[in-house]
């Protein structure tokens, strides 16, 4: 890989040559990055990959009008041609009063801080072998546990590079790691599988490999021999790694472009009270070792923490700067960018917060329930909110957690259960996206 300055060098280069060939403004994306994933089952190496590669993307503005072309060539004539066939690309779009660079006077200027999401590591594969054994031996030993789907163990290192005709010029490093393992337990036709995975950006932040693997053993067991739930309405209380999609389909429904396209079922709640006033949600981007951490956006603007959920209410949209200027509004600070196309926008590290509660005392009262921990299926309306998926988990029994119940269907709208949500103590920082077990009152269930 190359350094980070090389890096930055190859964007700031590329946008020079735009300006000199006749673009009006133009910006660039240099990512490089580097991986290496073992795979093993049943105790026994399966697979050992490693990938590297680097790409470049330019976005050329002439007048209104712009184009984006990329690169996995890095061939000084073939970039030249790259610039060329840009530009004549941008003259012949179509204008967009909206299109453009971020604001000048927005952009991040002086030392660029960094959140320490390098720990400059390339774990050797053997390593990282004994890492996915040790996963999946300690999946296997426990009992019940009758088969596996193998394990894995990986390393990477990524360079962003963003330079742009109108002064920013910022690159950012970071380490990821991760260990996984998915087992089954039982035997026949009542066969059950589940998983367990940690990602981090330091090697040493990583849960041992063991326990990775016990709890995703652990998991596998308890859902042997599901039965099945009623119909009918009742408090759905949802396991972390199922509940932080909630604040997903909240995060794409005030992305800027939804509302300027008033394709959003949080088209008019500016400001609203969405949550009870005890839950807020908050974008991080500058937690250390943050998997999304960040401190510049894809448009060069700094990035700052943000209560995007404050008490309840609804604070405001996520936006790049062509939906803000859509909208009459400022960038927030939100702009996510590839090698192609126009920058989009995406939260960096987002938690609900707010439980006051352990998850003992949420279910306390309920008579009948049911605890979610896998979710299928893609049915959310993003337009109107309305919400209709398959689950499987645990029934809840005058407050207590029964035995695993599956193939049955919550249905609700989201706004009606963003407003009936509350929320437990046992927020953990472990993903990009993280929220406490959660509970909504009311869930329309279709069981047998």
């Amino acid at each position: 890989m190359l350094t980070p300055q090389h890096a930055l060098d190859r964007a700031q280069n590329l946008v020079s040559q735009a300006m000199k060939a006749g673009a009006d403004a133009a910006d660039a994306v240099y990512v490089c990055d580097a991986s290496t994933e073992v795979q093993v089952r049943l105790g026994q190496l399966e697979d050992v990959a490693r990938s590297e590669g680097e790409d470049i993307g330019l976005r050329v503005f002439v007048g209104q009008r712009s184009a984006t072309i990329s690169s996995s060539n890095m061939n000084p004539d073939i970039l030249a041609g790259l610039v060329t066939r840009a530009i004549d690309m941008a003259k012949e779009a179509p204008e967009d009063q909206y299109a453009g660079l971020a604001p000048q006077d927005r952009l991040l200027t002086g030392a660029i801080p960094n959140f320490d999401g390098d720990d400059g590591l390339d774990p050797d594969p053997a390593l990282l072998r004994a890492a996915a054994l040790e996963c999946e031996d300690a999946a296997r030993a426990v009992p019940g546990v009758t088969n596996s789907e193998g394990a894995g163990a990986s390393a990477g290192r990524s360079i962003f590079a963003l330079a742009t005709s109108h002064g920013f010029a910022g690159v950012k490093s970071g380490s990821g790691y991760g260990i996984s393992a998915s087992v089954l337990s039982g035997d026949g036709d009542a066969k059950e599988r589940d998983y367990e995975w940690r990602s981090t950006r330091h090697f040493a932040d990583l849960d041992s490999p063991a326990s990775i693997g016990m709890r995703a053993g652990e998991r596998a067991v308890k859902r042997l021999n599901p039965g099945t739930v009623k119909s009918g309405q009742m408090p759905v209380v949802f396991d972390p790694r199922v509940g932080s999609s909630f604040v997903g389909h909240l995060l794409g429904g005030i992305s800027g472009s939804a509302i300027a396209r008033k394709t959003s079922f949080l088209l008019e709640s500016l400001g609203a009270q969405l949550f009870d006033s005890s839950i807020s949600i908050v974008d991080d981007p500058h937690r250390m070792r943050g998997l999304g951490s960040r401190a510049f956006d894809g448009e060069g603007l700094p990035t700052a923490r943000r209560s995007i959920i404050e008490k309840g209410v609804l604070t405001g949209w996520l936006m790049e700067s062509a939906s803000a200027r859509q909208l009459g509004l400022e960038p927030t600070g939100h702009a996510s960018r590839g090698i192609s196309g126009a920058p989009g926008v995406s939260p960096s590290n987002v938690h609900l917060e707010g439980g006051s509660v352990s998850v003992a005392d949420l279910i306390a009262d309920i008579k009948h329930g049911v605890y979610i921990h896998e979710l299928a299926g893609q049915g959310v309306n993003p337009v109107t909110g309305d919400y209709s998926r398959g689950a499987a988990g645990f029934l809840i029994l005058n407050g207590e957690i029964a035995g695993p119940v599956s193939e049955f269907t919550i249905a609700g709208n989201l706004k009606d259960m963003f407003a009936a949500m509350t929320a437990a103590n046992d927020l953990e920082f472990t993903r990009s996206m993280n929220v406490p077990t959660l509970r909504i009152d009311g869930m329309m269930i279709a069981g047998a």
